[in-house]
């Protein structure tokens, strides 16, 4: 061995060490922190997660320039953030199931990997976890970029008062999974949706292979694991969770794929300087009741970034808007443009603020 590459290698192993007492230094501030919080009475799982401020600190440390790169910053800075957030207290984490799904993913991505995370079956079990306290926050699937919203998110949040805490957006990026890299494929699992968004990358590289749907691209992930000679079209996630090889990332013929989750909790977040915020409203039954309410958005100058109907399922033919806009409740434009909206609709309810993804 070199002495140049010695000297580097002892070089590192300082660094390194430099790095450890800098990590034990900021989890010690973090446990301060988490302590402050908890002398004000306030639930220690809830507070120990405060979107804005991990926004603020990811932003902080993405401003300069870094051999690194931006995403591998946020990466490496999510896992230490994780890390020191669950020093006192686990942040305990409901997703929509199963174990290696997108939801799963999105979890981890938001949270950081040493969270507690809890499976649900459906987006109101989620919910229900978050509201009887067994989880602090819960994560649900409200919209994909090409299918559209995930009604059942939306429905459930009018009827509760839990909010939305933060937002997720992931892109949607089918991996080919197997056990072994050198084997024959034979068959491929996956969900039907999953099967069908790769049919064109199948039939180019496994045109003779068996297409078998099954319940979930998780599901498929943990059948390929105790299988020879098959393959799985999963997430990134399902590989490290069912110990698989990714034979291929981005498998999927549409390469703009995403999905937005919401982060819902029962606590509120405040603001970041670059928030949206989410509302639901009925508006009266008169002409041009819509039309006066959504004029009050543009006289308050506020930027609406998505609406769309839902039937209330309480009157035949009665619909209630689910609005996005830019900015927070708490903002003195906003705040009067609710107020006029109050007085123009039979129902208003903010679902919550929180940064923008």
């Amino acid at each position: 061995m070199s002495s140049k590459l010695r000297e580097t290698r002892k070089s590192i192993d300082k660094v390194d060490r430099e790095i450890a007492k800098l990590l034990d230094k900021r989890g010690k501030l973090a446990l301060d922190i988490a302590r402050a919080k908890n002398n004000r009475d306030f639930r220690a799982g809830s507070l120990v997660y405060v979107p804005s401020r991990e926004k603020e600190v990811l932003k902080n440390i993405t401003s300069s320039k870094s051999i690194f790169g931006e995403e591998a910053l946020k990466n490496i800075y999510t896992e230490i953030i994780s890390a020191c957030r669950n020093l006192e207290t686990p942040t305990k984490v409901s997703f929509l199931g199963p174990w290696a799904t997108f939801s799963h993913q999105a979890a981890i991505n938001n949270f950081g990997s040493l969270g507690y995370f809890i499976p649900a079956d459906t987006p109101l079990e989620v919910l229900s976890e978050v509201e009887s306290g067994r989880a602090d926050f819960g994560v649900v699937p409200v919209e994909n970029s090409n299918e559209g919203s995930v009604n059942v998110t939306l429905d459930m949040l009018v009827e509760s008062d839990i909010k939305i805490c933060a937002e997720i957006s992931l892109k949607i990026e089918q991996c080919f999974l197997v056990k072994d890299p050198k084997a024959e494929i034979l068959r491929i699992y996956s969900h039907t949706h999953a099967l069908a968004q790769c049919r064109s990358w199948i039939a180019k590289h496994y045109p003779d292979a068996e297409l078998i749907p099954v319940s979930s691209t998780a599901e498929a992930a943990k059948k390929v694991s105790k299988e020879d000679f098959s393959a799985a079209i999963a997430s990134e996630v399902a590989a490290k969770i069912y110990d698989l090889y990714i034979l291929q990332k981005g498998v999927q013929d549409t390469r703009e794929n995403f999905t937005r989750f919401f982060v819902i909790g029962k606590v509120s977040t405040e603001p970041s300087g670059k928030d949206k915020t989410s509302l639901v409203f009925i508006v009266k039954d008169k002409v041009g009741a819509l039309y006066e309410a959504l004029e009050i958005f543009e006289k308050s100058n506020v930027n609406l970034t998505k609406i769309e109907s839902r039937p209330t399922k309480k009157k035949v033919w009665k619909y209630m808007f689910f609005v996005d806009f830019k900015g927070h409740v708490k903002d003195q434009n906003i705040v009067k443009a609710i107020k006029s909206l109050e007085r123009k609709s039979v129902f208003v309810k903010s679902l919550g603020s929180y940064p923008r993804a």
